[in-house]
């Protein structure tokens, strides 16, 4: 890769955060902290008039937590319990600790209905006080344009057949390249295929992520392992 090349993988890289398990050690799924952190908000609202601020999520003990099934995404982090870490701002004429409570619960939640998340601990910090009449959240930030759908082609050992068998799983919104900054969002390489993907509304990311390893593990000839990258939740394409 050029010089020209490797900047804007870079770039790219930085603006989706780390790539986090999804599921256990045996899901063989993964999913970026810009997915993961876009749908909770979009999910979480402000209970208690709590307002969110910074959110991040990394593995909570790195060094305890065990190897994936099969092979990870480049970068990917183990697939242990998550940690969250958030700011938030909130109502003064409201107790904090019953404030930091319901957001903590919000986001527990939300991680595992929305998104299939092994949350273990959430950290709170309260970075302001809001007037108590609440002013409405700013608009989330804008996720950026659209990657190009794959073609829909055979066979089905390929990468464009894979990718095929793979847009036929219910819950896949389209296929969705988030690494290197390449347009490859199915790879094969020694018998591995790493799939990314955006999810379609109302549909648990690890779920589809599940489903869609199972049918690319049925198809003929099947790759060896199969690993899921989801790179962005509830999407409407």
């Amino acid at each position: 890769m050029t010089v020209n090349q490797l900047a804007p993988a870079v770039r790219q890289q930085l603006g989706i955060g780390r790539v986090l398990p999804l599921g256990g050690p045996a899901d063989g799924s993964w999913i970026t902290e810009q997915a993961a952190t876009a749908a909770l908000r979009r999910t979480v609202g402000a209970p208690a008039g709590a307002r969110l601020g910074a959110l991040r999520l990394t593995v909570a003990e790195p060094g305890t937590a065990p190897e994936p099934a099969v092979p990870s995404p480049s970068s990917a982090l183990p697939p242990g319990p998550l940690r969250i870490m958030a700011d938030f701002a909130a109502p003064g004429d409201r107790p904090l600790p019953e404030t930091a409570d319901r957001l903590r619960a919000a986001l527990l939640e939300a991680s595992d209905r929305e998104l299939g998340l092994v949350v273990g601990p959430v950290d709170l910090r309260v970075s302001g006080l809001l007037d108590p009449a609440g002013t409405p959240p700013p608009p989330a930030p804008p996720e950026g344009p659209a990657p190009p759908d794959a073609p829909r082609e055979t066979p089905q050992d390929s990468p464009e057949g894979l990718a095929a068998v793979v847009l036929g799983v219910p819950g896949v919104a389209r296929l969705a390249p988030a690494l290197g900054g390449l347009a490859r969002p199915v790879r094969l390489s020694e018998g591995h295929a790493l799939i990314q993907l955006a999810t379609a509304p109302g549909h648990r990311a690890l779920d589809v992520a599940r489903a869609v390893r199972a049918a690319v593990a049925a198809a003929t000839p099947a790759p060896e392992t199969v690993a899921v990258l989801v790179t962005a939740v509830g999407d409407h394409a």
